[in-house]
């Protein structure tokens, strides 16, 4: 009877183990191998399929160097890639089609990606692992040498319906660059991306397009393969918290975009570190839906050359309830510039808006020292510089407690500067030179509020310190 019964007592322990739910897909399991040259994409892609098949779970990359393609994740995914593992971007452009394709501001054609997620939901990317998109050698000639060692014919991409019925591009060319972004969530909910360290895009970093409750924590970012390397670029998306991330970009760090009609509403940044070849937080330029309800706070901004806070409505936005504050910058040039203009560009075949409109924002809690003059790309610095045109004014504009020093050197004849409108230009203050003021030149504007604002300057300087023009 003893015998029996412990017969039966294995019986039960071993059915028990049986129907233990899988909790973790190895990519190894499936064939991957972390050589860095064996190409893992199907191996990978078996594994995030089987896990969604399942239910869920997580995705595990570990030990090791994965070469990979196009990866799709999918519902209920955590994709994992654990601390000391690669996953790192083929090198043959082909291995990367198109994900929801679209074509950009400068006549792009967009949409390759590495890591891709359509219509998904509950997704996560985590680990403290790296995701490495060698984007270095996707640069024209770079694709040209690795097209010609491979012996292979680059793929044509399909333009049916993403071509602007307006065109009204930045070049009237519409050029394939062949470059994929990082990580690109197309219309998806709930995903998030916590401790992953992002590098070296072809392209942009992270894009969020048409999400809805997305969260980005404690994550890394260095781009600097090539061009056009935004950090993270949230479009036409809503509900989003960005918090604890460190960024160094060659070009934005974080950029509220619309590249469709539909909005970017109800963000929140706080706690991040940002370093850019462009701009630190930027509003646009790509800008057909509406930007509201966003608030950045307490981050630290540094070695910004083209920019550290840009609010830009070029192409139909109109920019409501902005809220910036507890911000400190180092060696940024122009802190804080705004901009209402007319250029009413068109994406994804859309009809062409009417001017937008800039209103509602605040600015609080701002320190910030600007570059030396010898390292600035305008020859005399500003501090803020607010423009709508002459027949779009900008709305109401709130600054207080605000210290800016600056390094001063204008001279008599910038004194004398007349500011252009470019109404219809690039929104950018490169494009519209050196201003008659070193603290503050503002034109176009409705209702613009002042306090507690002072500027300092570490040399002299000829020109006014603040010019207020068509200002209420």
């Amino acid at each position: 009877m003893r015998k029996i019964k412990t017969y039966l007592f294995s019986l039960v322990i071993i059915s028990l183990v049986s129907c233990k739910t899988k909790t973790v897909w190895d990519v190894r399991d499936y064939g991957a191998v972390g050589n860095k040259t064996t190409l893992n994409t199907k191996a990978i892609q078996q594994a995030i399929d089987d896990c969604n098949k399942a239910g869920g779970g997580t995705v595990l990359v570990t030990d090791g160097t994965y070469l990979s393609g196009t990866i799709l994740l999918k519902d209920n995914v955590n994709f994992k890639v654990a601390e000391g593992a690669t996953l790192l971007a083929s090198t043959n452009p082909n291995d990367f089609p198109p994900v929801e394709p679209f074509i950009d501001a400068t006549g792009q054609y967009r949409g390759q990606c590495f890591i891709g997620a359509i219509d998904v939901e509950n997704t996560i990317i985590s680990g403290k692992g790296t995701i490495n998109g060698q984007g270095e050698m996707f640069t024209p000639k770079n694709i040209k040498a690795t097209v010609k060692k491979l012996g292979i014919t680059l793929a044509k991409p399909d333009l049916t319906g993403l071509v602007s019925k307006t065109n009204k591009y930045v070049s009237s060319t519409i050029r394939t660059s062949n470059r994929p972004f990082l990580v690109r969530m197309v219309r998806s909910k709930n995903v998030k991306l916590i401790d992953i360290h992002l590098r070296q895009p072809a392209a942009w970093t992270l894009h969020f397009l048409e999400c809805n409750n997305f969260e980005v924590n404690g994550i890394d970012i260095h781009s600097h393969a090539n061009k056009n390397n935004d950090a993270i670029d949230i479009d036409s998306s809503t509900n989003g918290v960005i918090r604890n991330t460190t960024i160094d970009s060659g070009d934005d760090a974080i950029c509220f975009k619309s590249t469709s009609p539909k909005p970017t509403t109800n963000i929140e940044v706080y706690d991040c570190k940002l370093k850019s070849n462009w701009g630190a937080i930027k509003f646009g330029t790509e800008s057909m839906g509406d930007f509201k309800n966003i608030t950045v706070r307490d981050c630290y901004v540094h070695d910004t050359t083209g920019g550290g806070i840009k609010i830009l409505s070029a192409d139909g936005a109109n920019i409501d309830n902005i809220l910036i504050e507890n911000i400190k910058m180092e060696n940024v040039e122009m802190p804080i510039f705004i901009r209402l203009c007319e250029r009413r560009l068109v994406y994804r075949n859309a009809d062409r808006k009417p001017v937008g409109s800039i209103n509602n924002v605040t600015i609080r809690n701002i320190e910030a020292k600007v570059t030396n003059k010898e390292d600035l790309r305008v020859k005399a610095a500003t501090g803020f510089f607010f423009s709508g045109t002459p027949n779009h004014n900008l709305g109401h504009i709130s600054i207080e407690n605000i210290k800016i020093n600056l390094p001063g050197g204008g001279t008599k004849e910038d004194a004398k500067v007349v500011v252009p409108e470019n109404i219809e230009e690039y929104p950018e203050f490169t494009k519209l030179g050196a201003t008659p003021a070193y603290g503050l030149f503002a034109r176009h504007i409705k209702n613009l509020d002042m306090t507690n604002v002072s500027f300092s300057l570490r040399n002299k300087d000829e020109r006014e310190e603040v010019i207020k023009i068509n200002v209420n």
